[in-house]
């Protein structure tokens, strides 16, 4: 634990800092495997791009899991070490996918990316102007989640807009 780094913290306890930020860690690890999962089973016209968007998702929720486990650890903390926790601690959950259609799975990655930005929003507020470092890492994540949003909504119109024009509608 970096003592002279975790000096810097004022106003909050660094505990709860820790809690958070495994609970974001379980949340990321559960992204992660839900972009993982979808693209394997994904359907549809376009699946091609979905998949090489999933993709791209999973590997940026992983490597959100390890920036906010080396934070934890720099804290003095320990991240989650039974994956099993990651549902009891999660804030976002996970729900497999039942309906393989593409546009079922962007509904369904939209809303975890909606999800994950509100949480990060929230740890950006309770950090900000109290513990920097961590600050600085949530809204690395955050910017991350918003463009994770914006690509998905912006290939769910593509696809909606595509089979509106081979409907002829």
């Amino acid at each position: 634990m970096a003592r002279v780094g975790n000096s810097i913290i004022k106003g909050i306890e660094t505990k709860e800092v820790i809690n958070l930020l495994n609970r974001a860690y379980a949340d990321e690890w559960l992204a992660y495997y839900q972009y993982y999962i979808e693209e394997k089973v994904v359907k549809g016209i376009m699946k091609d791009a979905a998949i090489a968007e999933l993709q791209e998702h999973a590997a940026d929720e992983l490597r959100h899991a390890d920036m906010l486990a080396q934070r934890i650890l720099q804290l003095g903390g320990t991240p989650i070490l039974n994956p099993k926790e990651w549902f009891v601690h999660s804030n976002c959950g996970y729900e497999e996918p039942k309906n393989f259609d593409i546009l079922a799975i962007l509904e369904d990655a939209i809303k975890g990316e909606q999800c994950a930005i509100r949480t990060y929003s929230e740890l950006v507020e309770f950090t900000r102007n109290k513990d920097i470092v961590t600050y600085d890492i949530v809204s690395q994540i955050l910017a991350d989640e918003v463009e994770h949003e914006e690509d998905l909504v912006a290939l769910q119109e593509d696809i909606q807009e595509f089979i509106k024009q081979i409907r002829g509608n």
